[in-house]
């Protein structure tokens, strides 16, 4: 059971990276002035299920924690720093909402997205070195 939380987060930075790929076509149409092709209806289901996926996780770890070892927060910065990004994922899903829903002509909303949702990829990699720590430490005993 210790292995399915790592591997489901991998898969889902994995998918969030297409998803900023997509996003980034936006960008250069929106910001930059390129005639590109933005498969608006893909990044957008593919960024709800990355982001989805990413928030469910967080508290699937924080679910394996506590029953493997009986405790919270005990992975140290890998916990927190899935804290901090919560409100950020939260934010990347209503704004997509948002924006989804109310469809018009955009360019600071989709921006502040944009960056939101960087961010939160930037802190998911990050998650991964972290990660890979606490899996030698817990998992492996190494």
């Amino acid at each position: 059971m210790l292995v399915v939380h790592p591997i489901i987060q991998f898969l889902a930075i994995l998918l969030a990276l297409y998803v900023f790929y997509l996003g980034l076509q936006r960008f250069r149409f929106l910001h930059l002035h390129h005639k590109v092709v933005f498969r608006w209806k893909r990044h957008v289901a593919l960024g709800e299920i990355a982001l989805g996926v990413l928030l469910a996780g967080m508290l699937g770890g924080m679910a394996v924690v506590f029953v493997y070892r009986h405790g919270v927060f005990m992975t140290g910065i890998h916990g927190k720093g899935a804290l901090v990004m919560a409100p950020f994922m939260i934010f990347g899903l209503e704004s997509d909402l948002y924006m989804n829903h109310k469809k018009k002509q955009r360019r600071i909303l989709p921006l502040i997205h944009g960056l939101n949702n960087l961010f939160v990829l930037l802190m998911a990699v990050s998650q991964i070195v972290s990660g890979l720590r606490i899996y030698r430490a817990f998992v492996l005993g190494g």
